[in-house]
């Protein structure tokens, strides 16, 4: 294993990582470049065992352009899920979908999930032990087939690109 490998085992997670300090902050002061970049080396050495496969991010673009999709659905819903929970309780249609998964990779998965779940409204529930379904829930759908379809289009295709 080289030394660079070694010193920094998930570069673009040290990268991220002493960016995110520098924002939180707000200084690039000598002291917060030395700390973060401190951070930025030990946590990435520290919890490497829990990395089982090296990240690859084979298309950044499609990458940067998902996170704008992420973001701006989770303003979006954010208004809708307000006004839902404003209105009649009895106008929620609450309900689980099981969402067939394309992505094979652990971490592609978990990014999926998580998205889901960052998602206002939704929340993933739970992983089929084959890895081949994901149980989310909805507190409002009406056409679980037309979900799943968003789903897969705007968030899981895109995760595929990336990382397979």
């Amino acid at each position: 294993m080289s030394l660079l490998r070694q010193a920094l085992p998930h570069p673009l997670l040290s990268l991220t990582l002493l960016v995110l300090w520098l924002l939180l902050n707000n200084s690039l002061s000598a002291g917060q470049l030395l700390l973060g970049s401190l951070l930025a080396v030990l946590i990435p050495r520290l919890t490497a065992a829990f990395w089982p496969e090296q990240v690859r991010i084979r298309r950044p673009g499609v990458l940067l352009r998902f996170v704008g999709i992420v973001l701006w659905d989770i303003l979006v819903a954010n208004f809708i899920v307000a006004r839902r929970i404003l209105g009649p309780v009895e106008a929620l249609q609450p309900g689980f979908m099981r969402i067939p998964l394309d992505v094979q990779s652990p971490l592609a998965i978990s990014l999926l999930a998580n998205t889901i779940s960052l998602t206002p409204g939704t929340v993933s529930c739970d992983v089929s032990p084959d890895r081949r379904f994901l149980l989310v829930h909805a507190l409002h759908v009406t056409d679980v087939e037309a979900e799943i379809r968003q789903i897969k289009s705007r968030y899981e295709r895109p995760l595929q690109e990336v990382f397979t």
